[in-house]
C-alpha cells in the first residue's frame, strides 16, 4: 500500500502501525534473501517508537526506510563499506528529526555503493542489491536498496540520496518515483557527505502523492547545515492535482540522440505525448553545454571526495589497521583496507586534479563549465516551465556487466548529472517497461526537471504524468 492508503486504515482503525512493521519483517524474510535491499532493521526500536506514534501527524505511524548513509541515534551507519562497518550513529540526522516530527517511524538501513559512488548498488562492500523485476540485472545505484525495497515492496517508502542520479537512476530502473529536491532545500546536516556542492537527500517512493507527503516532511531551513536555504516551503499537496493544461515542456535536443535504446525512448516520447494530449504545450529547446556534464561532474565530484573521505584516518571512528609501523602506515593500512576499488579510485582522481599544476586545467575549469551548464538550464526556464527527458539511456543491465571499465559505467549518467551541477529539481517517474533479450519487462523512467525551488510545479506534472 502507499502511505496515503495506509495512512487511511491507521486513522479508521483497521490497522496499527505494530501490525505494519510486523507484517514488513514478514515481507523482509520472505523476499529480501534475493534483493539484498537491507542492511540491518531493528524491529525493536521500531516498535517502541510505534508504541507512542501519533496518528494526527502527516507521517503518523509509517515507517519509512533510510539509505545507510545518514544518521539514526543508535544505529549503523555503513555507507556501504567496510571502514564503517561497526559505526553505530551518536546523533540523528535533521531529515530523521523531521520524519519523526512528522510522526514516521525510520525502520531498516538499506543499501548501497560504498560512500554512494556507484550506478549499480555493485561497489556495495556488504553485499549487492538486484532488481526485483529480474534478480540477474542491478537495482541501480547508489541508493539501490532505497529503490529496490520500495519495487518489492519490502518497504513502503524510503529515504536516498543523489549526487549525480543516485536516486532518479536506480527509481527509474526499479520502477518507482524518486525525488532529487533543488540543493539547499532539504538539509544535508548527517548525511555522510560524497560531494557536499552535489549531494542532496530526497523520497523514493510508490506514487508521487507519497513523494509530495514526504517533501513536506523533510524540506526546510536548518541552521545546523551552512548549505540550506532560507526559503518559504510551499504546500505540495495544494497544488498537486492541478494538471498540465497550458504548461510549456520543453524536450531537449541534447537528451534525444544516438545511444539511447530504442525501447526506452519509445516509452519516454509516450509520456511526453500524454501530457500534451492533457494540454501541455511541448517546445524544443537546446542544452548546448550537456555533452560536457559527465567531463565535468567527475572532475567536481571527486575532488570533493578526496576532501571529504580524507577524515577517514582510522584514529577517530571507523576501521583502524592493527600493528601500524608507525602513524603514516596507521593511515595508509587503515584506508587501504577499509576502502573499496571505486572508493580510491575516486579519492585519487580527485586528489589527483587537486593538486599543484593541475588545479587550473582540471578543477578550475570544470567550475566554469559548471556555470555554463547552469545557465543553460537558466535560460530555458525563462521559456518553459519544466524539461521531459529519459532517465537512463537503457533499462537495468545484467549484474557484472560493466566489466572492468568504469567510463561506460560513468557515462550510464549523462541524463542524470547536468541537474545536480545545476542544483535543479528532477524526479523520474516509472512510464512503462521495455523487453529485455531473454523475455523480462523492465522498467523505465520519465525524467522531470524544474527550476530551483521549483518542486511543487514538478510534482504537479509528475502526477499529471503518472495519472
Amino acid at each position: 500500500m502507499t502511505i496515503t492508503q495506509l495512512r487511511q486504515q491507521l486513522i479508521a482503525g483497521e490497522t496499527t502501525p505494530a501490525a505494519i512493521l510486523e507484517k514488513l519483517v514478514e515481507e523482509i524474510s520472505a523476499r529480501d534473501n534475493l534483493t539484498g535491499s537491507y542492511l540491518s532493521h531493528d524491529l525493536a526500536s521500531a516498535l517502541a517508537e510505534a508504541a507512542n506514534a501519533d496518528l494526527s501527524l502527516p507521517l503518523g505511524g509509517i515507517p519509512i526506510a533510510i539509505k545507510d548513509n545518514m544518521n539514526v541515534l543508535g544505529q549503523p551507519c555503513t555507507c556501504g563499506s567496510k571502514f564503517l562497518e561497526n559505526y553505530i550513529a551518536p546523533y540523528d540526522a535533521t531529515v530523521i528529526k523531521k520524519l519523526r516530527a512528522a510522526g514516521a517511524i525510520p525502520f531498516g538501513r538499506m543499501n548501497q555503493d560504498e560512500f554512494a559512488m556507484g550506478s549499480s548498488t555493485e561497489n556495495s562492500a556488504l553485499g549487492k542489491t538486484s532488481n526485483p523485476h529480474d534478480h540477474t540485472r542491478i537495482a541501480g545505484g547508489s541508493s539501490g536498496g532505497s529503490a529496490a525495497a520500495v519495487a518489492d515492496r519490502t518497504a513502503i517508502a524510503a529515504l536516498g540520496s543523489d549526487t549525480g542520479g543516485s536516486i532518479r537512476q536506480p527509481a527509474s530502473h526499479c520502477g518507482v518515483v524518486g525525488l532529487k529536491p533543488s540543493y539547499g532545500r532539504v538539509s544535508r546536516y548527517g548525511l555522510v557527505a560524497f560531494a557536499s556542492s552535489l549531494d542532496q537527500i530526497g523520497p523514493l517512493t510508490q506514487s508521487v502523492e507519497d513523494a509530495a507527503l514526504i517533501l513536506q516532511a523533510i524540506a526546510g531551513f536548518d541552521p545546523a547545515d551552512s548549505t540550506s536555504l532560507d526559503a518559504p516551503v510551499p504546500d505540495y499537496l495544494a497544488t498537486l492535482n492541478n494538471g498540465v493544461r497550458g504548461l510549456r515542456l520543453g524536450i531537449p535536443r541534447e537528451y534525444f540522440g544516438e545511444g539511447i535504446d530504442p525501447g526506452v525512448r519509445t516509452q519516454v516520447e509516450k509520456s511526453i505525448q500524454s501530457l500534451a494530449d492533457q494540454g501541455a504545450e511541448l517546445i524544443e529547446i537546446s542544452l548546448p553545454h550537456t555533452e560536457y556534464a559527465v567531463a565535468t561532474y567527475y572532475v567536481i565530484a571527486p575532488a570533493e571526495a578526496s576532501s571529504n573521505l580524507s577524515r577517514f584516518d582510522g584514529i577517530r571512528y571507523g576501521h583502524r589497521a592493527s600493528n601500524p609501523a608507525d602513524i603514516l602506515d596507521l593511515y595508509k593500512k587503515s584506508r587501504e583496507q577499509g576502502f573499496g576499488p571505486e572508493v580510491k579510485r575516486r579519492i585519487i582522481l580527485g586528489t589527483y586534479v587537486l593538486s599543484s599544476g593541475y588545479y587550473d586545467a582540471y578543477y578550475s575549469r570544470a567550475q566554469k563549465v559548471r556555470t555554463l551548464i547552469r545557465r543553460d538550464f537558466e535560460n530555458a526556464f525563462k521559456k518553459v516551465d519544466a524539461i521531459l527527458a529519459p532517465v537512463v539511456p537503457s533499462s537495468a543491465r545484467k549484474i557484472g556487466a560493466a566489466g572492468a571499465d568504469p567510463l561506460q559505467e560513468y557515462l550510464s549518467d549523462i541524463f542524470t548529472i547536468a541537474a545536480n551541477l545545476a542544483g535543479i529539481p528532477a524526479i523520474s517517474i516509472p512510464c512503462g517497461t521495455v523487453l529485455s533479450d531473454d523475455g523480462k519487462n523492465l522498467p523505465v523512467g520519465l525524467q522531470i526537471l524544474g527550476p530551483h525551488l521549483g518542486e511543487a510545479k514538478l510534482l504537479q506534472i509528475a502526477k499529471a504524468a503518472e495519472a
